[in-house]
């Protein structure tokens, strides 16, 4: 568990990484990210834009994207506003939020 140093921040990136953890876990996560971000301050993330499951190639473990629509109820309700997404040349999902409280 942990609480970002008991520091607040103007941007938080998460590239790559959300999808390797449990639904839970990225849950819990988006909710502490929030937590830790000034009123204005940005979430950066990447994570598949449908919801899957698979297993990782590097890792070994299951990975998982919970889909859009669920980031989006999840940002929401976390206190975070999802103001873009899009997508880089190797099809990488960006969801970008923005702390609106």
């Amino acid at each position: 568990d942990s609480l970002f140093f008991n520091r607040k921040f103007d941007a938080i990136i998460s590239w790559g990484l959300m999808f390797l953890l449990s639904k839970d876990v990225q849950e819990k996560l988006i909710q502490k990210v929030s937590d830790a971000l000034h009123i204005g301050g940005n979430f950066l993330f990447t994570a598949p834009n449908k919801k899957a499951a698979w297993k990782d190639i590097l890792t070994g473990q299951t990975s998982r994207s919970l889909g859009v629509e669920k980031y989006k109820e999840l940002l929401l309700s976390s206190g975070l506003a999802l103001i873009e997404e899009f997508e880089d040349e190797g099809q990488n999902h960006y969801f970008n939020a923005v702390k609106v409280e």
